[in-house]
Formats: C-alpha cells, structure tokens, sequence
C-alpha cells in the first residue's frame, strides 16, 4: 500500500464524483454530458479504463463525472450526479467482476486490489447488468453504453464458466442501448459526436469497434441463417458472416460445435484491417459486431497518456488507506498495446488485438521525467512494457498493411517466416530513460516473450536486460512441459524455454550477478491431462525446487482455451482435445505442481495411484513423496483433510434448480453492502 505521507491530491485534481464536485465546478445535477458508472475505486491514472476515456472526453470539451463503486441495492446511489445530457457510460472495472470476486475453486475473494483498502465485496456479480438494470430504474429512456474488458469479451453468445452454461450476448442481457468492444477510445469520440448531434446511441450501426442491435430484416448483409457460419455480401469491402444463432448454440446435439466454428470465425476477425461484419442471431432480433477500430499508436496513443491525470487515487479513500492497484502502476509506462503472441489462455487478441501500437520515445521520457517529480518517487521506474515488453512494433511488413492474418499465427507453431525481430528501438528507449535526471533505475517487470527474443540475431538485448533491467528476478511463461499441452496453449516447445533458461543463466554468469527466472505454469488446462501434470512435476523435481508462479486455469470468456474447455474441441483445427472439468481432478492436477508441500500429499498419492506410477511413491532420489504421509506438527498425518471450498457448478455435481434469479441479480449469494 502507498505511504500515505506521500499523497499529495485534492478533489479538484479529480473528475467529479458528488453533487459538491458539481458545485465547485459551477455545474448543478444533470449538466454532465457523460457519466461512467464504475465497478472500481476512482484512480485518475491512464491504466484504468474511465479515467483514461474521462480525461480524453474531457480534453475534447465534454463534461464527465464517475460514479465509482455505487451501491447497487436501489437505484439511488446512480442519481446523485443526475440525468447526463448524452448517456451513462458502464464497466465493471479493469476485471470481469465475476473474477474479481471468485477463485476458479468458486471461493469469495476477499482482496481487491481495485478497491479501497483492498477490500472485496464492493462491487457485484455481473456488474454491467446489474449497474444498467439501476440506471434504468433510476432513468427511464437514457442512453446507456457498455464497455470494459467484461462487457468486450462478452459481446457475443459465451460459455459462463460460473453458471456452466452458455450466456446471451451482454447487450441483449444487459439491455444496454450500444457496446463499444476492445480499446475503445476511437469509438467513444464517435459515439459523443453522433449522440451531441442529436442521434440516439441504439440509432448507430456504422462505428467500428463498437456491436449494436437490430431487428433481423435490417441485418448487413440481409436476414442471418442459421447452422454453421457463412458469408455474405455487405455494402463496401467487408463481408457480412452469419454465426450460429443462439437456437443452434444451446441445441444439445449441435451446440458445442456450433460454438467452437462461431469462436473460430470471431477469432478470425479482430483486426481492423481485414475483419468481416459479423451478425448472431437471436429469433427476430440480431446482434451486429462491425469490425475492430485500427491501432492506435504515435501521437494518437502519445496524446492519451500525456493527459492531465492526478496519477492517484481520489482522496475518499484516504481513510481506508488508498486503492493497492494504483501501486502496481504509478512509476510505471505502458511502452506498447497489442500482442501477437496467440496465447490459448489469454483474451488480448479478443479484446486490443494483435497487432502492436507503440508510444514515442519522446512521450514515454516526457512522462518518465514527470514521474520522477511526484511525491514518493525514489528513483525507480517500475516497467516499460505492456502485454508483452519487448513487442514494439506489428510483426511483419504484411501485418501493417493488410492487418494480421486470420489463419495463421506469428510465432506457434512456429515462428513465421516473415516474422520481423529486433530489439533495437525498445532497448535505445530503456538506455535513454537510465539518463533521466531522477532515474536510478528502470526495471521490465511485464512480461518477455523469451522465443521471441532468442530469435534476434543479436543478443545484445539480453545482456542488457540482465545488466541493468532486472530487479533480481525475471518473470516468463513457459506454462508447461510436454508437447501435447503446449500445442493446446499455443506455447513454444519446453527446448526452447531450457535454450532461454542457458542463456539468461550463462549472461548473468559473465555479468558476475545472481540473478533467477521465475516461471509461471497453469494447471488443469485444456489439452493437459494427470499423467501431464505428473511429467511436469517430475519435472520440477528434477530441477530441484518448486515454482513460485502455478495458477490453475480459469475458463473466462474471450479465450481460446475457454472454448475448448466447454466444447472439447480446438476451434483453431476443430480436433478434439482432452478437457479436465471435475473439481477432484483439477485438484490433483495442481497439488502435483507443489508436490513437497505436506498438504497435498493425499492428492498427489492419489493422482499417483491413478496414473499407474506408483514407482514414485518411495524414499529414491527419482520419487516424489514418500511411502507415508508426513506427521504435523500434531500428530495427524498432513493433508488428511485438506480445506475444501466451494467451487462453482461447472466443476460440481449439478444440484436441483432453484427459482431463477431477475436479470441484474447476482446469481448464486448476497454480497455485502458497501456504501
């Protein structure tokens, strides 16, 4: 948490967020053009999303205010700024707010970095619903437009891991008149023009990046089919594709195949050069998604996060002791958006996409040397870098002009031939920020696409990386070992991490320091297997520790892997992949990743048993555990009875169904009011 002796910030620093911010700005309630209703604390600082579209509003003469955090039990709580002039403007915050508030075991967190003293609870279940369901109460008729990573990677028909079921498209639930999906700065200054013209946000159908609703005999391309996806033609260049209707999608014989073919044609079309039209169908009614805005970069993005910013979190939060998420990026610079990596796991190439837009070297030192003039900074920048650091620039010349290709990935399976590597521009920006007065150091903390970086023919960059750009340990991805779960992951193969590893090992040997990798791997992903895990914690014995980084894989919208978890099937080659649902064996699958500690010794035993290789069940320098449970320090064997939690239905046995929660309603507990 920030020492609060730093804190420097009033509330006129701030956009407003109550009737007395109104009236010290000579405003009165409903004199804002535009409201944003938040699911996170109020942190005036670019990396999070309404403050970034609240400054960039702002700076082109709108008038903004936030509602951070509202209580949502009544309407009364989203009045007290009044009716805004053009429409509120909803997120659920930086997270889907489901993952906010539930491990992948279904287990309330109760730590939220985005939230006043880091507490949990303070927003609800499903929050774009529930916070358009208040709005509407509280304002018959205004506009409202969704957005925000839930929002975006909900925007078509989806498989709710929490429910275990397919959900509609969030705008038809949320009953939201527009949607504006990925990074939406482009698309929120279309919309404000359109809606100060006098249009109505449900009336724009032709912005990019953005999905609206329309009744079906409207649809681009004339009324959707249904089945499998097909094509066409639309008025300009871009095609119109059909994808299966929400009919097909919950049709028990057909359904999960249709939702693998639709996640494979809208995993095709994410880019702003060459994405399609792409139309879902929901009996007479349709949902419309136009194609992605372009990338932004160079002034454009230099203009964003040079904007007038407190750089802090408001100050009601003082008494709580401030908001823990702004710690994690206040002396930090986003160099680049975008990422062509392809993870399975990770939504980016849902949400900004992979094509790469870069700030200038001249904005990122311009900011660097403001940082270094705010209360509480002692030298140190934390990261330059953003999804992957040390992608700068589009992959290839094709990718800049034509935008990324729909069949084919930059570097799984392996690295395209056109792929273009260079590390020069990114390791000029760092050498430049160490020579800003202020600076004693620069770190890169995000992470590094490490196969990347071995295919640059001068290592250079990686001398100079461990010379003066890591803080004593280097965080990576190699996710897994064997290569059945790496081809599900889109991951290079294990030889290449160990190439990564002998190199960053062998530089920081000539360099004289000691300095450690620190690898992330997930369990329990689709196409992992027990006898996968069991490989991979022989493994980590092998290598004689246990990794600090394991995350069990948490099926969210907007993800390969999530498909394939819910279907069974790779949407990228249709081939079926093996898929672990079932809590018992998630489990095992991530005690064997941490298989020295006591507790999981039962699971581990008995994922052992299971797989056959009960040769590593023994007191040789080759087993795992030992033939008997370790003694606690009470007497009972360790790990008898392990601590279970709930988790959520898709990995329990279904139960009876109970009276159906209204839209808006969080859907399993109550959760604690917060005003």
């Amino acid at each position: 948490m920030q020492n609060l002796s730093d804190y420097r910030a009033d509330r006129s620093q701030f956009l407003p967020t109550h009737p007395e911010d109104l009236t010290r700005c000579g405003l009165a309630p409903g004199d804002l053009d535009f409201i944003f209703v938040s699911g996170d604390a109020y942190v005036d600082h670019p990396s999070f999303g309404p403050a970034l579209l609240g400054r960039m509003l702002e700076s082109h003469g709108y008038r903004v205010g936030i509602i951070a955090q509202p209580s949502w039990d009544s309407p009364q709580d989203f009045a007290r700024l009044g009716r805004p002039r053009l429409g509120f403007l909803v997120s659920a915050g930086n997270m889907d707010s489901m993952v906010a508030n539930y491990t992948v075991a279904g287990k309330p967190r109760r730590d939220d970095a985005y939230s006043p003293g880091g507490v949990g609870g303070r927003r609800p279940d499903r929050a774009t619903l529930v916070y358009c369901t208040r709005i509407r109460e509280a304002f018959k008729g205004v506009d409202i437009v969704i957005g925000g990573i839930e929002a975006s990677l909900r925007r078509f028909a989806h498989y709710d891991f929490w429910a275990n079921k397919m959900r509609r498209s969030i705008l038809v639930d949320s009953k939201a008149d527009l949607l504006v999906y990925g990074m939406g700065e482009r698309a929120m200054l279309e919309i404000a023009a359109e809606l100060s013209r006098g249009r109505r946000a449900a009336e724009l159908t032709g912005i990019a990046g953005t999905v609206y609703k329309c009744h079906a005999a409207d649809a681009p391309g004339g009324t959707p089919g249904t089945g499998t996806p097909g094509t066409g033609a639309t008025g300009g260049e871009r095609k119109t594709v059909s994808l299966p209707d929400w009919d097909t999608l919950q049709d028990k014989a057909r359904g999960k195949r249709a939702y693998a073919e639709s996640f494979r044609e809208q995993h095709r079309n994410t880019d702003g050069l060459n994405a399609d039209i792409l139309v879902e169908a929901y009996g007479p009614w349709v949902v419309v998604q136009n194609p992605p805005q372009p990338t932004l970069f160079g002034d454009e993005l230099d203009h964003l996060y040079e904007l007038p910013y407190a750089r802090t979190f408001h100050p009601d939060y003082l008494e709580a002791g401030g908001v823990p998420a702004v710690e994690e990026v206040r002396f930090s610079l986003v160099s680049a958006r975008g990422c062509f990596g392809g993870c399975s796991f990770c939504a980016l190439t849902f949400h900004q996409g992979r094509r790469i837009g870069a700030r200038s070297k001249e904005s990122l030192l311009r900011e660097a040397r403001l940082l270094s003039q705010l209360p509480g900074f002692k030298g140190y920048i934390h990261d330059v870098g953003g999804p992957t650091a040390n992608f700068r620039t589009p992959s290839c010349e094709h990718q800049t002009k034509h935008g990324v290709c729909k069949d084919k990935q930059c570097l799984f399976p392996d690295a395209c031939k056109q792929l273009r590597v260079d590390h020069t521009e990114y390791r000029d920006i760092l050498r430049s920020l160490r020579q800003v007065p202020g600076v004693k150091k620069v770190f890169v903390r995000s992470g590094i696409r490490f196969d990347y970086l071995l295919l640059d023919k001068d290592q250079g960059f990686l001398r100079e990386l461990c010379t003066h750009h890591v803080s004593g340990k280097l965080k990576v991805a190699p996710e897994h070992i064997t290569s059945q779960a790496l081809a599900a992951m889109g991951k290079p193969g294990m030889k290449v991490y160990e190439k990564f590893r002998r190199a960053f090992e062998k530089v920081n040997s000539e360099i004289g320091s000691k300095q450690f990798i620190v690898p992330y791997f997930i369990s329990s992903h689709p196409g992992t297997t027990l006898r996968d895990a069991v490989a991979l914690a022989e493994y980590f014995r092998d290598q004689g520790g246990t990794p600090e980084q394991v995350q069990d894989f948490y099926p969210t919208p907007g993800t390969v892997a999530t498909c394939m978890y819910y279907t069974g099937i790779d949407p990228r080659n249709g081939k079926t992949v093996a898929v672990t649902t079932q809590y018992a064996e998630k489990a095992m699958q991530r005690a064997l990743l941490q298989f020295r500690d006591p507790k999981n010794y039962r699971r581990v035993r008995e994922a052992l048993e299971q797989t056959g290789r009960t040769d590593l069940i023994g007191t040789g320098p080759k087993c795992l555990i030992p033939p008997y449970p370790p003694r606690t320090s009470g007497g009972k064997p360790a790990g008898a009875k392990p601590g279970r939690s709930r988790p959520p239905a898709s990995v329990r046995p279904a139960q009876p169904s109970s009276s159906s929660s209204s839209a808006g309603r969080p859907p399993r507990q109550k959760r604690t009011r917060h005003k």
